[in-house]
């Protein structure tokens, strides 16, 4: 896959073209952004509606990208202009003098400049605007690691009532992805535009996402100059939003990148004058021939020197399918570190680099992993899948989109998804991150492919079992059981080895529970990942049982209950997305004391989503001088559309506060 700018000449260009075919249309009129030129009402920009508490306005933000051939190379380059101006209301938003621009470079000579930079800050006094420029001091550039600088920039004197304002350039070498446009953020906008003049030697494919639609009240083709005597035809397209809320956070979601209004630009092909015309990412079967032959995948998938020296050592003559499967990812987990960068393309070009390495990015070890599965002819595939943070994949053939890769194997007729990345993933089991609902196979030899979904087959289940005696003095004594399955045994494993020992790790798990004292802790199954991994306590609890006059006050669900309902917004547009289906159980029993007898006991319930698609119980059974508690959360599904947002929300509020019900005790006098 191309990954620097396309060479072209300017000889190309000019010999023997003639532009008269083409239908020419004038460039249409533009709202013009001046920077400096401000309204008097700009000042005068008050926030209301649902973002009446908002700490910014932004008054407009506007882009530009176009195409320039370099006067040094001869080879385009592609050009984003941007202006925004902000609004500052209050003290919360004056984060946004800090102003940062994020530059790459390649490991050749390919980079992005900033060719130019303004800011400023405007403030009324006395009835004049007094303008205050961006000092040379308030910039800084930082190298954030070897192909990514940050410039950085601050204003000064901003106030409650300023207006500031940024305008800057970049020339980029990386034509093979323009720079997008959001056309929501973190503030409420008035006014936000995007335009893109694309020459007629490139096809990109256009990219849209998020919950509102963008307008695109431009789509024609005008002329456009790139140096002296050179033009051709352009296609100019001009996206726009007017009077955008800002984004809020929800809980449970991907990336709220997945559900800003946003567009994206990815190269499909050229045709250039007196060239073939060239497909990249046209279809599926392209993308998988280029991933092919290119050396940070494809090439470092087929050399397979390493793999025949080391297999021998790893089956040890095992032909059991599913223990060959185990063996070989066990090798990998055990012999390469991640170094937590995700990537779809390694970081070398042979998988015996990085076993000598012992480290690498996740592309360099679970391609690694496939490599192996593949000389012991296991029937294997790499699967390509944007991470969470990266956000969803549009669907259609678009190779930027994804940002790492894992691997599936068929184990008796069953696809089994592997990922050596984290120790403690178990054989069928992948990394938090890559639950995006589905990834896409690659059959390298084929060409072809598809989706598949990567949802988990099972619930990640938490089990809560607390055995106590309560005594006079409303002391609890006795034992704590927890048993974790799934992602939830996932996330303790990787808890308890981030602590320097056990004594750490208990007093960590104490921190935010009160009057807890835990005499012995015990946890089974932490390296056998296929076993239940479980943990026991012995403990006495105080200050968790309330005294007034002769009755007694008890939550049994003590530390563990749910206290708030995260769903907090009146409606939502876009899905929950929990990752994975998980279940929590909470078995409790109490004795009593002889002089205590029950006064009052909540009432249970049973709580259910439509269809099936979530549960919630909760039982109180009392017995002599014994209570019995459970209640039960079982959401079955990973991911629940915007419609039954109101319905979890309700249900969610039903768990806070029958959770959070006591039963009542009563002195004997």
């Amino acid at each position: 896959m191309q990954k620097t700018a396309l060479k072209v000449l300017i000889l190309l260009l000019c010999a023997g073209i003639s532009y008269s075919s083409f239908a020419q249309t004038a460039a249409p009129v533009k709202r013009e952004f001046k920077f400096g030129k401000l309204l008097p009402s700009e000042f005068d920009t008050k926030s209301t509606g649902i973002d009446s508490a908002a700490s910014a306005i932004k008054l407009f933000d506007v882009g530009d990208c176009y195409f320039e051939l370099s006067s040094s190379s001869g080879q385009f380059v592609y050009v984003f202009e941007r202006h925004v101006r902000y609004k500052i209301l209050n003290k919360n938003g004056y984060d946004l003098a800090n102003f940062n621009i994020n530059l790459y470079k390649s490991s050749s000579s390919a980079k992005e400049d900033l060719s130019y930079m303004d800011a400023a800050t405007y403030n009324m006094v006395d009835g004049k605007m007094v303008t205050s420029k961006l000092n040379k001091d308030a910039k800084f550039t930082e190298a954030f690691d070897k192909n990514h600088v940050i410039k950085k920039f601050t204003l000064p004197n901003v106030k409650e009532g300023s207006v500031i304002e940024f305008k800057y350039r970049i020339k980029s070498d990386f034509i093979f992805t323009l720079r997008g446009w959001k056309f929501q953020s973190d503030v409420p906008t008035l006014y936000t535009e995007y335009n893109v003049r694309i020459p007629e030697y490139f096809s990109y494919k256009h990219n849209f996402s998020g919950y509102y639609m963008v307008d695109h009240p431009v789509h024609q083709t005008i002329n456009a100059s790139y140096a002296a005597g050179v033009s051709s035809n352009s296609t100019l397209d001009k996206y726009s939003l007017s009077n955008v809320p800002a984004l809020k956070d929800e809980p449970y979601v991907t990336t709220m990148d997945d559900y800003i209004p946003k567009v994206e630009f990815e190269l499909n092909a050229t045709n250039f004058p007196g060239q073939m015309y060239k497909d990249y990412t046209g279809s599926w079967s392209k993308i998988i021939t280029e991933l092919g032959t290119d050396e940070n995948f494809g090439g470092y998938i087929d050399k397979n020197s390493y793999a025949k020296s080391v297999l021998p050592g790893i089956l040890k003559g095992e032909k059991d399918t599913v223990a060959m499967v185990k063996l070989i990812t066990n090798y990998v987990k055990s012999n390469l570190k991640w170094n937590k960068d995700y990537s779809k393309y390694s970081t070398v070009t042979n998988p015996k680099l990085i076993f000598e390495k012992k480290t690498g990015n996740s592309a360099d070890i679970n391609l690694a992993l496939f490599n192996l599965l593949k000389e012991a002819k296991i029937e294997a595939y790499p699967v390509l899948v944007s991470t969470r943070e990266n956000g969803a994949h549009p669907g259609y053939p678009i190779i930027t989109a994804f940002d790492n890769v894992i691997a599936v194997a068929q184990i008796n007729n069953k696809l089994c998804f592997l990922d050596a990345t984290d120790t403690d993933l178990p054989v069928g089991m992948i990394d938090y991150e890559n639950l995006n609902h589905k990834g896409f196979y690659i059959d390298l030899e084929k060409k072809g492919g598809n989706w598949l979904s990567t949802e988990p087959e099972a619930s990640s289940e938490k089990t809560f079992a607390y055995s106590f005696t309560l005594d006079k003095e409303n002391k609890l004594s006795g034992k704590i059981n927890q048993y974790s399955k799934g992602y939830s045994a996932l996330s303790l494993r990787n808890r308890y080895r981030k602590t320097n020992n056990q004594e750490e790790f208990v007093k960590n798990f104490k921190k935010d529970k009160t009057g807890l004292e835990i005499t012995k802790y015990e946890i089974l199954n932490l390296d056998n990942l296929d076993e239940l991994l479980t943990e026991s306590m012995d403990v006495v609890i105080e200050d968790n049982v309330e005294e007034a006059g002769n009755l007694v006050y008890f939550s049994p669900l003590l530390f563990e209950r749910t206290k708030e309902n995260l769903f907090k917004h009146e409606e939502r547009k876009f899905p929950v997305d929990f990752a994975y289906p998980f279940k929590e159980n909470y078995r409790i029993t109490l004795n009593f004391p002889e002089e205590y007898e029950v006064e009052k006991l909540p009432k249970g319930g049973i709580y259910k989503l439509a269809d099936n698609k979530g549960t919630f119980t909760i039982t109180y059974i009392a017995e002599g001088k014994s209570l019995m508690v459970k209640s039960v959360i079982n959401m079955n599904k990973s991911l629940y559309s915007s419609e039954d947002y109101f319905d979890l929300k309700e249900l969610f509020k039903a768990i806070v506060e029958k959770q959070a019900e006591q039963i009542v005790f009563k002195k004997k006098v």
